[in-house]
């Protein structure tokens, strides 16, 4: 079982993987890319991701956001400078804290964007703060998802939206003999993944209830491939440096990971959704 110190320590430590293999720089993405008959490129797909769930989420103008395990900040600046709400986001990560920051001066978003150090389970932000909260590939990093549920009811307005983004487990498929999930998450710093099912239990336990559901698995296929190749290419550099330099916990091993959610996603033992709750 992962702590938060563990999940932090996971993103300090492959910010710079993620520079190299991820285009961060230009794409401000640490989530996968969504691929359709429109999207031309990688960088293209990362901002899909972005523009599918403000459709989904109908995000209004003036609006406040919270942007639940924000990353590196691009999301929330999309969100900003496309629906002109305003965003305040957060991750546990001191460094993806530090680029968020300095990417906002660069990019002149200060009055729309701001981002803190916190947990998402445990805000200091006041009760019915918030129109909406978006929540993308972050909420599988929690090993009590209704810590997160019942933290995102305080902080929703009444009527307030919760849009997820996220890896499910795909339910009645045979069993997952080669651990391929279990590895996965032992890659990334993930708490077990969940069914649908599972996160719409917790979730109506604390007041928030399943709104609309989309299953995007096909629109990011190929994103998933896409890191399985870096995984064949980066296999034996990895190995090499591995064997002459000390390698950091989670560093040492991120190069895995693209095998096994890539090998786990043919298999048919997960699944990407946008789910959308809503506070009634």
């Amino acid at each position: 079982m992962f702590t938060t110190r563990d999940i932090a320590d996971y993103y300090n430590q492959t910010l710079n993987h993620y520079q190299q293999w991820w285009r961060l720089d230009r794409a401000l993405a640490v989530h996968y890319g969504y691929w359709d008959g429109e999207t031309k490129n990688f960088v293209e797909a990362l901002e899909k991701t972005n523009r599918v769930l403000l459709e989904i989420a109908g995000t209004k103008k003036e609006e406040r956001v919270l942007d639940a395990g924000c990353g590196v900040g691009g999301t929330a600046f999309y969100i900003a400078s496309q629906a002109g709400a305003k965003v305040t986001g957060i991750t546990i990560s001191e460094r993806q804290f530090e680029f968020a920051n300095r990417k906002r001066n660069e990019l002149k978003l200060n009055d729309w964007v701001d981002f803190k150090l916190e947990d998402y389970t445990a805000t200091s932000f006041a009760d019915n703060s918030f129109d909406q909260i978006w929540a993308i590939e972050s909420v599988t990093s929690a090993q009590d998802k209704r810590a997160f549920a019942k933290e995102a009811f305080r902080l929703l307005k009444p009527g307030g939206k919760l849009i997820i983004a996220d890896y499910f487990r795909t339910p009645d498929v045979p069993p997952d003999k080669d651990r391929l999930l279990e590895k996965w998450q032992n890659c990334w710093g993930l708490a077990e993944i969940l069914t649908l099912n599972e996160y719409f239990n917790h979730f109506r336990n604390e007041g928030l209830f399943p709104e609309s559901k989309k299953d995007i698995t096909a629109n990011i296929y190929r994103s998933s491939a896409l890191m399985y190749r870096y995984y064949l290419f980066g296999l034996i550099p990895s190995v090499i440096y591995n064997a002459f330099h000390k390698t950091s916990r989670f560093a040492k091993n991120h190069y895995k990971s693209g095998k096994y959610q890539y090998k786990a996603l043919k298999k048919g033992l997960w699944q990407y959704r946008i789910v959308v709750f809503r506070k009634k």
